[in-house]
């Protein structure tokens, strides 16, 4: 098919309209707690068959696009994570993204089956693809519900790793592997592709660390390219061996997220942008592959009724379950079956069987299309409800401390960068009272936009710069004695070594 000049305007001028206004959707849904993939979803419907007359009937296009925009936003949401938060809360996330979801599909494929009257296949597949949740859809509504450290990294961690497991279940189910290898066979697939995934994000997340930390690029707007890179390397490398590449590109990027390397805050930044880009056109692109002609009343009562049975059924029992490796309140726990949320997730993966010509998979992609915007519409605006009625919401407790690091090329060093926070108490510290390890000094103090070179007897402030010189092999230490003057101040840890603090 060729594709002229004018088709490129046209293309050029619809799709950065369509942009712009899902930029501006943000906005409104963020103000209500709504998930803004409703908006982009109905903004793909109206420009559909059923409105502008856009069509759009490719399912393998939409299976290829919409992995891409999943490994992109997984690697947002891995360079994103505080592995120092989240940690924590790692055991209980996993589980979540392994024993949970096999709980949740065992649990969907029978109410589907026995309940709901589909056929085995169909009902696997229905247990399968709405079991993930979807991070997208899960921090677009979390940036409004200041929860305790725990409970963020439980659900951070599920849904950056759950997706995983279900992409192979899914693959397995639509291409018939599971009758040709049986049960048995089918979980050792499963347990190899996670494996292989989680090796290979390891590998690629810590060599290529090494790597940026020697790497002194030209330009500091080559650096969040080159992180992408290397999780989009690693997601390549593991699907090449049969491994799960999604699992590969958000270990690598947790990795490469929390690892010092130059311009960590200029990447994050980025890697976002990129993400929020990434899920606009996924979400405008599957609702361009609804045909709304399609929905009748049994598929909308069959959508309503498995949503039911999803979140009252299949995800506390499957919290439950996973809480047995980490065990937590009930109120907590409770909190986390909620928050649950099912996004773009669930309708990529319906793309598998229809790519693969499964018989009924039209009529699963429309059930899980109504089922997600249902149970979304009800979930999303109430979480911040039910962690008041829980009482899991806490206070926001902004960072105390911004810190960013550039190399400097012709010694061994760096240059941070660093902001006191109004919650630092590092504000009224005198320069000589941070006690740096010898060789860094704090070089420059930037205040209410003026420059001043610090004494030892300079009282910092809050919304004061700092640039502090270090020497690379020191720079570890000197980060970790920042950090614990902002939270501790100048009496924090006066006779130690410059370790961090313990979490609490």
């Amino acid at each position: 098919m060729s594709f002229d000049v004018h088709q490129l305007d046209m293309f050029l001028l619809v799709g950065s309209a369509v942009t712009f206004l899902a930029i501006l959707a943000v906005r409104v849904s963020s103000g209500v707690g709504l998930p803004s993939l409703l908006i982009y979803l109905l903004m793909g419907v109206a420009l559909g068959e059923s409105g502008i007359g856009i069509h759009f009937e490719d399912a393998e296009l939409a299976h290829s696009l919409g992995f891409a925009a999943l490994a992109i936003i997984l690697a947002e949401g891995g360079l994103t994570t505080n592995w120092r938060d989240a940690r924590s809360s790692m055991r209980l996330g996993l589980s979540l993204a392994t024993i949970g979801v096999a709980v949740s599909v065992t649990l969907m494929s029978l109410g589907a089956h026995y309940l709901l009257g589909l056929p085995w296949e169909l009902a696997v597949l229905l247990g399968a693809v709405t079991s993930p949740t979807d991070a997208a859809a899960v921090f677009s509504v979390l940036r409004v519900v200041p929860l305790p450290k725990r409970l963020v990294g439980s659900l951070e961690a599920e849904s950056g790793l759950n997706d995983a497991p279900t992409v192979v279940l899914v693959t397995l189910v639509s291409t018939g592997a599971v009758a040709d290898h049986g049960v048995l066979g089918a979980f050792g697939i499963v347990v190899y592709e996670l494996v292989i995934g989680v090796g290979f994000g390891l590998l690629c997340g810590f060599v290529g660390a090494w790597i940026m930390r020697r790497a002194a690029l030209p330009s500091s707007g080559l650096y969040p390219l080159a992180v992408l890179c290397l999780a989009f390397l690693a997601y390549g490398t593991a699907a090449a061996v049969h491994g799960s590449g999604f699992a590969a590109v958000y270990v690598a990027a947790l990795v490469l997220g929390n690892s010092e390397l130059p311009h960590r805050a200029a990447t994050r930044s980025f890697s976002e942008g990129v993400a929020w880009l990434a899920q606009i056109g996924l979400f405008v692109m599957l609702g361009l592959l609804l045909s709304p002609g399609r929905i009748t009343l049994s598929n909308v009562g069959l959508a309503v009724a498995a949503g039911l049975i999803l979140t009252f059924v299949a995800r506390p029992v499957s919290v439950l379950v996973s809480a047995v490796v980490q065990p937590m309140p009930i109120r907590e726990l409770a909190f986390i079956s909620w928050a649950g949320l099912r996004g773009a997730v669930p309708i990529v993966l319906t793309t598998i069987p229809l790519a693969e010509g499964v018989d009924g998979a039209e009529r699963l992609f429309d059930i899980v299309f109504v089922m997600v915007v249902v149970y979304t519409l009800l979930t999303g605006p109430t979480l911040p409800m039910a962690a008041r009625m829980l009482r899991v919401a806490r206070r926001s407790e902004p960072r105390g401390l911004e810190m960013e690091a550039a190399p400097l090329e012709r010694i061994a060093a760096d240059l941070l960068q660093v902001t006191i926070s109004p919650v630092s108490k590092m504000h009224g510290v005198e320069v000589g009272e941070l006690r740096l390890p010898k060789g860094s000094s704090v070089s420059m103090v930037i205040r209410d936009g003026e420059t001043l070179v610090p004494e030892r007897r300079t009282v910092l402030r809050h919304g004061d710069e700092l640039l502090v010189v270090t020497p690379r092999k020191l720079r570890e230490q000197t980060e970790n004695r920042l950090r614990q003057v902002s939270s501790g101040g100048r009496l924090a840890q006066w006779l130690g070594d410059g370790r961090p603090p313990k979490d609490t």
